[in-house]
Formats: structure tokens, C-alpha cells, sequence
């Protein structure tokens, strides 16, 4: 297989979040050819997971894992003499064509694995959902996220949270008749960042970042409604986290927690260099599928930007670096 140009053709294919079926026929498409049995795992509307096996080898004990999805913007491929160029190159196109290279390269040593695709991945996990209720009794994951070629011994959970405040509304020109709650969410959001964050001596400090602020009818009014949404990566348990936010907030702002991702800690394999993803993955959605190992090709600081790219000798390392800890969990 020509590992440049499938990982082109899959870029080339649009498959923003709930637009996953195209690049899913196709991918089943190239494993049939292949060889692998391809099952189709239903999940919503036209969308699926696959699950791609070889014939004589339905049950194996190890699965490669990645997702089919993509944020927007669609941007096509193009190429350089080092790097693949466009948007899922390395989120996570470029690794799925390494998880099927490194595949075929096992199996021509007559070691068989699984390959398990996944849509929904860049909102709510949601074919990792499905998938997690369809087990197929591996022992191991190895997930696919841009770590340039490091394994993660740990990726950070997500605590989102919808902050709400209430005022009254009334003529700019009399205040006093009126309530901001422009002005309570701002003194809610304060008391928030004096909060003591926790720290993880294997992950680091949980992060807060205030992604968006919205509220108030127009100027010359005092406003009776504003909103924050606001997102912690977690290191550890949530449930201490949730009481501060909670106690922060006090009568200035009702908070309203819409999802949590857990913290975990992750296999590792002796002799591979090792970091802590600071984002979230299928991983935690996955709890019936084996022990689990994160690392691929790529950079997370240029996926999901309008330059995402991948560089080729990253994805052709990213193919030994599978087999390897395949053969290494495999053997032991």
C-alpha cells in the first residue's frame, strides 16, 4: 500500500463530525481489498464504527484505534517533499494509515490484530460509546491522538461548565432600578480563578480556560441574562473540583456542570519516550476494550488549526513504533 497517497485520499474525503460515511465506505472499501473481514457497526443515521479483522483470526487479542472524524473546516491535501498537508492529516487520518500499515506489517509476521474506527470522536465519543457496548474481548487498545510518536502515561479529563447569571432589567440611565448580571457573572468568573487548581505529579496542574462569554440585550440596558462557559483539564477526580466551582459561584451565578471526561493513566512499553497529553480522547469511552495505550504521529499543536499537516518521516516511524509495542505487549 502506497501510505502517502491513501493518507491523501482520506483527507480528500470530508468527514466533519456527523459527515463520517463516505470516508467510512471508503476505509472499508481498502480493507476489503485487503483482506480483512470489515464489520460495519451502526451508530447513528448513516454513520458507523468499523471493525476490520483478518478471516482466519476473528478474536484478536490486541486492536489499533482511531477516529474517522474531523473538525471543521474541510481543507484538501496537498503535499511537500516532507510533509502531508490538510485538515485531519494528523487528527487522525495520517495515524489510521499507519494503524493499517502497521497491520499488514504484523500480519505478514503472523501476528493479527484488530483495526476499530470511530466517528464522533471530536464531540462526544459517541461511536466509542457504541463501540464500548459491542466488546470484542482484546486485551489491548493501542489509540491513535498526535503524541509525535511518544506514549502518553497519562491524558487529561475535561470538566465543562455552564455558568448562568440572572439580573433585572432596567434603562442604563438607572442602574440603581436594575441588576447586572453581566456584573455577577464577572465576579462569579473571579472568584473562580482564586480557586487553588490541583495539581498531579504525574500530569501536572489542572487548567482552567474561559472559552466564551455572551449576555445583555444592548447597551443602554441593564442586562438580565449572561452565560460563561468554562472549561478545566482534569488530573485527577472531579468531584472535590465541582464543590469549589460550586461554593465559588455563591449567589452570583448558577453552575451547571454538561460534561466530564476522567483523568487516566495509561499503559506504557520500556524504551519509548513517554509525555502527558493534555487533551482528551476515545479512551475513556472505551473501558471494555483491553488495556489501554495512547501514542501516533503528528503534533496536537497544529491539529484542529488551518495548517495541520503531518510530516511523512513521523508517519513511516509511527508504523515500526506500532508493530513494535504490538509485538511487545503480544509476546508478554
Amino acid at each position: 500500500m502506497d501510505v502517502f497517497a491513501l493518507t491523501r485520499k482520506l483527507i480528500d474525503i470530508e468527514s466533519t463530525t456527523g459527515m463520517e460515511a463516505a470516508v467510512g465506505e471508503a476505509l472499508a472499501g481498502e480493507l476489503t481489498l485487503l483482506g480483512y473481514n470489515v464489520e460495519r457497526i451502526p451508530v447513528e443515521g448513516d454513520r458507523f464504527d468499523i471493525w476490520a479483522t483478518a478471516p482466519a483470526h476473528p478474536k484478536p487479542e490486541l486492536a489499533f484505534s482511531t477516529h474517522m472524524d474531523t473538525v471543521p473546516p474541510f481543507i484538501p491535501s496537498s503535499e511537500t517533499a516532507e510533509r502531508i498537508n490538510g485538515r485531519g492529516s494528523c487528527d487522525a487520518k495520517g495515524i489510521i494509515v499507519a494503524q493499517i500499515a502497521a497491520g499488514e506489517k504484523l500480519r505478514a509476521e503472523g501476528i493479527h490484530v484488530g483495526l476499530l474506527f470511530l466517528v464522533g470522536e471530536e464531540r462526544d465519543s459517541q461511536g466509542a460509546q457504541t463501540a464500548n457496548q459491542q466488546p470484542r474481548g482484546v486485551k489491548f487498545l493501542i489509540n491513535g491522538e498526535p503524541t509525535e510518536n511518544r506514549l502518553a502515561i497519562a491524558s487529561k479529563g475535561t470538566l465543562r461548565v455552564e455558568l448562568t447569571a440572572r439580573g433585572k432589567m432596567a434603562h442604563s440611565a438607572y442602574p440603581e432600578l436594575g441588576e447586572s448580571a453581566i456584573e455577577k457573572l464577572l465576579d462569579a468568573i473571579h472568584e473562580i480563578r482564586k480557586l487553588k487548581l490541583p495539581t498531579n505529579p504525574k500530569a501536572g496542574p489542572c487548567t482552567l480556560n474561559i472559552g466564551q462569554i455572551e449576555g445583555g440585550r444592548a447597551p443602554n440596558v441593564i442586562p438580565d441574562h449572561a452565560v460563561a462557559q468554562l472549561l478545566f483539564r482534569l488530573v485527577g477526580p472531579a468531584e472535590e473540583l465541582r464543590k469549589q466551582i460550586t461554593q465559588a459561584a455563591g449567589d452570583k451565578a448558577e453552575a451547571n456542570f454538561k460534561l466530564e471526561i476522567p483523568y487516566m493513566e495509561l499503559g506504557t512499553v520500556p524504551g519509548i519516550e513517554t509525555m502527558v497529553a493534555a487533551f482528551t480522547t476515545d479512551i475513556p469511552a472505551l473501558t471494555r476494550w483491553g488495556t489501554p495505550l495512547l501514542i501516533g504521529p503528528g503534533s496536537i499543536h497544529v491539529a484542529h488549526t488551518d495548517s495541520e499537516y503531518i510530516e511523512k518521516k513521523q508517519l513511516l516511524e509511527a508504523i515500526d513504533l506500532y508493530s513494535r509495542i504490538a509485538r511487545e505487549l503480544l509476546g508478554s
